[in-house]
């Protein structure tokens, strides 16, 4: 199996497994059980794994990375707007 496949697989599950728990957040409207420092640090490693990508051109890094960054970001909306 090409590496680049391999990729593109690992990318689309580990991106589909972050939706559910967004989807319950969004229609909670509750982040409470997400620590500030869980989101900010796995925001953070997100962004780098993107800048990475982006290095590399490498389109499942690009794709996963910048699509589960943004499903971070919404949760991180909702938290902040929770402590609003």
């Amino acid at each position: 199996m090409p590496t680049e496949l391999v990729g593109t697989i690992a990318a689309t599950l580990t991106t589909l497994s972050f939706l559910p728990q967004v989807a319950k957040t969004w229609q909670t409207r509750s982040a409470a059980d997400f620590s500030w420092i869980w989101l900010l640090a796995f925001a953070a490693g997100l962004a780098l794994w993107l800048v990475y990508g982006l290095a590399l051109l490498s389109w499942p890094l690009i794709a996963a990375n910048g699509i589960t960054l943004s499903l971070v970001l919404i949760i991180v909306f909702v938290k902040w707007r929770e402590a609003a």
